[in-house]
């Protein structure tokens, strides 16, 4: 009989509650981003937790404001609220230096944190990242939910992974082109590894090709699955994570 541990809340500075799960452990930790209407009790966390807890590292999972667990509404989040919860929580939560892992809008929060606090990061491990997928987003809907979002402020979307559809903002539209990484270079002084599958259908891997371009660093590596879909939450994707993770945990520390 599997046990639910309750979360525990980080409070921010306008109240809002996020939720959280940390497991003390060795450095240097991980801390998983999930992505777009995601929480953390997905297959690739939970697989991650159990992988840091039988090898002793430390791990933190959490829920942005409006996903799982935490408080607000979602169509009250954008791309930079999301990554003020994210920073939060590795300032308040996790110690010493991290390898951050980021799935979908997750690797584009990665990479604000990677900007932020590069401090803070011992490696960045990024799952069919999505960085600055607002700008795609907009330029491919139709004229019509163009005037929707205008009009209503919000378009809610039909989702290929729940039953709920997806809520999408004007607000996380125009925010999210205030938050863009792609633009300019990144130094990264630490290594970078980048899965992606070749049969994902949301977030095309030439994108990851495009991300390597931009970071300025000297240890970088991208592996593409052509059967991989946008989740990459197969038994072999799973593996690949969690051997990635543990490689790059051995050589930071």
């Amino acid at each position: 009989m599997t046990i639910e541990i309750e979360p525990k809340f980080l409070i921010r500075e306008d109240g809002t509650r996020i939720a959280y799960h940390h497991s003390p452990g060795s450095a240097p930790g991980v801390i998983f981003c999930g992505g777009f209407m995601s929480d953390m009790t997905g297959t690739k966390a939970m697989a991650l937790e159990d992988a840091c807890q039988k090898s002793g590292r430390s791990y933190t999972r959490f829920d942005y404001r409006g996903h799982g667990q935490s408080g607000a509404e979602f169509e009250s989040g954008t791309i930079g609220l999301w990554a003020e919860d994210a920073l939060a929580v590795l300032d308040q939560v996790a110690q010493g230096p991290q390898i951050i892992v980021g799935s979908s809008m997750g690797g584009w929060i990665m990479l604000l944190l990677a900007r932020a606090r590069p401090d803070r990061i011992a490696g960045l491990v990024g799952i069919a990242p999505a960085p600055d997928f607002v700008l795609a987003m907009w330029d491919n809907f139709p004229d019509e939910i163009k005037a929707t979002l205008k009009r209503d402020g919000v378009y809610y979307a039909p989702s290929e992974y729940s039953e709920a559809p997806y809520a999408i903002t004007l607000r996380l539209i125009e925010d999210g082109r205030r938050h863009l990484v792609l633009q300019d270079s990144l130094k990264v002084d630490y290594p970078v590894r980048i899965l992606h599958g070749m049969a994902d259908p949301d977030v095309p891997w030439r994108r990851s090709l495009e991300i390597v371009e931009r970071l300025q660093g000297d240890d970088i590596v991208v592996t593409f699955s052509k059967s991989g879909d946008h989740r990459l939450s197969e038994p072999d994707d799973i593996d690949r994570l969690l051997h990635t993770v543990e490689t790059l945990a051995h050589r930071a520390s």
